[in-house]
């Protein structure tokens, strides 16, 4: 009873932010990511009787009380669909450990779903699967599914996500600059909701939602691009004016953006992105993609890792133990 599952970590593209219910971790809307292929969390999960107890382990070291908590929201539902108490054991390794607001939660979560399910024998379809990564972190439901895809907050009694394109149908490519934050993204969630321009934001939502989809839908990358960007820009817009005035951006972050927008000005197709946290994501054309990383290490002197769009969270055959 040994699986061993990889996922991708995630961009938000309609980005979700507060939860109206931690527990069950429900947003307060839609929201739209796509996968990175560059980026992913793999994960080994074993259960067996020779366990006394569960044990965790998270890039080598041992689950914190926090990180057990959210990794056993996971696990105890799917067991106890199994109908079975067996302890565990889980090894997860992240293929990067530097930057925050990446979406490697998301990828961790997705990766334990799949191969927990696996390990447990239980032959669920991935959007059902993807209700079970949403409880250890809501962007794991888009994690499991892959390419671009929706996580719906509710719909006919259930929150889970949908694949809306596969990684091969549209040719988004991403630059990466990882930045670091000791700010946690559950602390960004319950800042956002305090924020006097929380409501102005769920109604933009609503507006956008559907244009990003349409653009999606017609593998429009310019207009993918751009509705990303200003996400981006309301996302951050509501924390900062939360009750805390969290600041997530970083000097690095702007240098980047400010170059990011002098490379449009001079015709170049690219826009960034940001999630919660410093970290900056570039989108572009495959065509662009070389030009615009160089240009960015070169002018604001930080390495860019280079990405396409990441497929959907898959089984391997080794094990991380």
């Amino acid at each position: 009873m040994k699986s061993t599952a990889i996922a991708h970590a995630i961009q938000g593209l309609v980005k979700y932010h507060g939860l109206k219910d931690k527990k069950l971790r429900l947003p307060y809307h839609d929201s739209i990511s796509v996968c990175v292929g560059r980026l992913t969390t793999t994960a080994t999960v074993e259960f067996d009787n020779k366990f006394e107890r569960d044990i965790a382990r998270i890039n080598g070291a041992q689950a914190n009380e926090n990180e057990a908590a959210r990794i056993l929201a996971v696990i105890n539902p799917l067991r106890k669909f199994a109908k079975t108490k067996i302890n565990y054991r889980l090894d997860s390794q992240n293929s990067l450990r530097e930057g925050k607001g990446l979406g490697f939660s998301a990828a961790a979560f997705a990766a334990i779903s799949l191969a927990t399910a696996t390990a447990l024998d239980l032959n669920l379809p991935p959007e059902r699967l993807s209700e079970f990564a949403r409880l250890g972190a809501g962007s794991a439901s888009r994690s499991l599914v892959g390419g671009f895809s929706i996580w719906y907050t509710m719909r006919k009694g259930r929150s889970y996500a949908r694949q809306l394109a596969s990684e091969k149908q549209i040719r988004l490519a991403m630059g990466i600059i990882p930045i670091s934050s000791d700010i946690k993204t559950d602390r960004a969630h319950d800042e956002s909701v305090s924020s006097p321009f929380f409501k102005a934001r769920l109604s933009e939502v609503r507006v956008t939602l559907p244009r990003m989809l349409h653009a999606i839908e017609s593998a429009n990358i310019d207009q993918i691009c751009k509705l990303a960007e200003i996400e981006s820009l309301s996302l951050h817009a509501v924390t900062m004016t939360g009750k805390d005035e969290l600041i997530l951006m970083s000097p690095e972050t702007i240098r980047i953006i400010r170059r990011v927008v002098t490379l449009r000005q001079q015709h170049v197709p690219v826009w960034y992105s940001l999630d919660t946290g410093p970290s900056v994501y570039i989108n572009t054309y495959p065509e662009h993609l070389e030009e615009v990383c160089k240009d960015i290490e070169t002018n604001v002197g930080t390495k860019v890792l280079r990405s396409e769009v990441g497929g959907a969270a898959r089984l391997l055959n080794e094990h991380l133990y």
